[in-house]
């Protein structure tokens, strides 16, 4: 499967912290990419010119997205 983009990855995020405990964003992204089925070199696949992964940056704008909607803390 391919790497969902940011707004695939909103609901899975919202539905991992609807129990109101508190997560660390490495949980986070490997709830989501288990979701989606992401395999180990998807996982660790970079996002073009960063140290960062492409699943942990589109992770981050989708809760950056949800956090200015008012839908998170």
């Amino acid at each position: 499967m391919a790497i969902p983009d940011f707004q695939s990855t909103m609901l899975p995020l919202l539905r991992r912290i609807a129990d109101g405990e508190e997560y660390t964003m490495r949980d986070i992204i490997g709830d989501i990419a288990n979701v989606f089925g992401l395999t180990d070199e998807e996982r660790e696949r970079l996002n073009k010119g960063s140290s960062q992964t492409v699943i942990r940056n589109r992770t981050e704008w989708a809760k950056l997205y949800l956090k200015r909607a008012g839908l998170l803390d």
